[in-house]
């Protein structure tokens, strides 16, 4: 990616060591990127609000929040990308974080050039995946997504989702009847060679099932040996 492509680009460095959130920052300014720097979780959530970052690089072990806690509580992160930091290696972590919404993970240390060039391939994704604000919302039946917003209502009552809940289904029901593998759904969701394998996909649509409800029991299919898609007419 050439400066000019980073132009206007943000990136939030949240770290609590300041050498590691010093060397971070100045490699992204390097390429380009605006830069701002936040030393705990509480102060990370506040400077998403002002600063609205393209990527957060997220430290998980803070305080007064960690990084696990700041991706629980943000409340909208349409467009913002999110790389977990961590000193651990442990399989359960790396699925832990992703499956709070967070896109990538590294271990420290790290090499800053493969951070940066990671960063880089997320804003990328997000770019090309984002949804235009002009659609704004999706409706099928009982169900409405809100694409602006990142709700979902299922027959006029507000469903919680997390945010990997809330990309997957709002791909699926802006892209009726198509069928999608598991890795395309990997790749699209959360972008990555993720860490908990393809199970992931079969647990979010479980647990987006559940959510739907009765009110749209045919919504979201398997198509057996391939995938799932949406659709908005029943299959018997």
């Amino acid at each position: 990616m050439k400066v000019r492509d980073t132009l206007n680009k943000k990136i939030l460095v949240v770290d609590d060591e300041k050498s590691i959130a010093t060397a971070v920052s100045y490699a992204f300014k390097r390429e380009g990127y605006i830069v701002d720097t936040a030393s705990d979780g509480e102060e990370a959530l506040e400077k998403v609000k002002s600063f609205r970052p393209d990527v957060m690089i997220l430290d998980v072990m803070m305080p007064k929040l960690t990084g696990y806690e700041v991706c629980r509580k943000l409340e909208n992160r349409r467009g913002m990308g999110i790389i977990l930091l961590t000193v651990k290696n442990d399989i359960v972590d790396k699925v832990l974080g992703l499956e709070l919404g967070a896109d990538d993970y590294m271990t420290k240390p790290f090499d800053v050039r493969e951070l940066v060039a990671r960063a880089k391939a997320l804003v990328r994704r997000i770019e090309k995946n984002e949804v235009p604000e002009a659609v704004g919302e999706i409706a099928v039946g009982k169900v409405k997504v809100n694409l602006i917003q990142r709700t979902l209502h299922v027959a006029n009552e507000l469903v919680k989702l997390t945010p990997k809940e809330f990309d997957l289904i709002a791909l699926l029901l802006a892209n009726l009847e198509r069928v999608y593998t598991r890795e395309d759904l990997l790749d699209l969701v959360w972008g990555m060679d993720y860490a908990g394998g393809t199970r992931t996909v079969d647990i979010h649509m479980q647990r987006l099932r559940k959510k739907v409800g009765e009110a749209e029991p045919y919504l979201l299919q398997t198509v057996y040996g391939v995938g799932y898609k949406a659709t908005a007419g029943i299959n018997e």
